[in-house]
């Protein structure tokens, strides 16, 4: 019986030590995208001073990088504009070309490529026009046509703006630029931090509404969340939920858990790519992660966009 009971605690042991190490991080990074193609799943992410490393699914499951290491950067520093802190890129398809937006010296820059996996060049490594230091971005490709550059000021903290693109995405179009909202609820500045952060915006459209998604707090803050915001028309004015946040450490189990990207499967189901801290006590590198979202339809109002938190996991590489 003492043997039995001993080989019983030890099968439970070691299970459960599987199951820890399943839910491990696999994958650390930052500012996360995702983009579907033909197929397959491409991830992005802040996590190389060299430029962007990326990732392959098929499944949603597992990924992998290219065998051959000199091919891991969808887009290589000396390529396209910008020496360093090349952070949150967001990758789409416009017409027959592939396009990277990206933040590089803290500035803004558009890349383009035949394919998902780049290289993303530029002929000329220029930066958008605006003013001041600008990261961020994050292209809406409206149903009339126009085409909007969501993205981050640094000024008086990180504030969220609008700008309308030109059509051949090769500047935004001067004097359009609007700022969206800024952090001034409780729970979007929890260290009461003098430079208050709103940053990472991602924006959907919903049956004629459009939802503002976005990160609150300093990214090492172990508060830093998810939240939206919403408004009949691509520039705003923009009302916050007042649902906020709808991802956050408590709702999740990790910390600092937010600036990522809506990405859609091949079912038509909604998820969010984000990034959380490495562990209970160190912020970097930061490892990625997904969580299911939805809308939940409200007779009276606007659709009420939440989060499956229960559907929170890890990024898996392959075996």
């Amino acid at each position: 019986m003492a043997n039995l009971r001993t080989f019983i605690l030890t099968v439970a042991i070691t299970s459960a030590a599987i199951n820890s190490a399943a839910q491990q991080p696999a994958i650390f990074l930052a500012d996360p995208t995702i983009f579907a193609d033909k197929g397959k799943y491409y991830l992005y992410g802040t996590g190389s001073n060299h430029g962007f490393l990326f990732y392959e699914s098929a499944d949603l499951k597992t990924w992998s990088q290219p065998k051959d290491s000199t091919r891991r950067l969808a887009l290589k520093r000396g390529d396209a504009f910008g020496s360093s802190g090349f952070w949150a890129p967001q990758v789409f398809k416009h017409g027959n070309s592939y396009y990277m937006a990206y933040t590089a010296n803290e500035q803004i820059a558009i890349a383009r490529a035949s394919g998902p996996a780049g290289p993303f060049r530029q002929d000329a490594p220029l930066p958008l026009s605006g003013t001041g230091k600008q990261i961020d971005p994050f292209l809406f490709f409206d149903e009339d046509g126009k085409i909007y550059l969501y993205h981050v000021k640094l000024q008086n903290g990180n504030r969220i703006f609008v700008a309308e693109m030109k059509p051949d995405l090769t500047d935004i179009v001067p004097g359009t630029e609007k700022e969206c909202i800024s952090s001034t609820e409780g729970w979007e500045n929890t260290a009461a931090a003098g430079w208050p952060v709103a940053e990472g915006p991602t924006v959907l459209k919903h049956k004629n509404i459009y939802y503002l998604i976005y990160s609150a707090n300093d990214f090492r803050n172990k508060d830093y969340a998810v939240g939206y915001a919403t408004s009949d028309s691509p520039t705003g004015p923009w009302k916050k939920y007042t649902g906020n946040p709808v991802i956050s450490r408590q709702m999740v189990g990790q910390n600092g858990p937010g600036h990522g990207d809506v990405f859609f499967d091949r079912d038509g189901k909604m998820y969010y790519v984000l990034h959380t801290h490495r562990s209970d006590d160190r912020v970097s590198p930061r490892a990625t992660a997904v969580v299911a979202l939805r809308f939940r339809r409200v007779n009276d109002g606007e659709d009420i966009l939440e989060a499956d938190t229960k559907s929170f996991r890890w990024l898996e590489t392959a075996p």
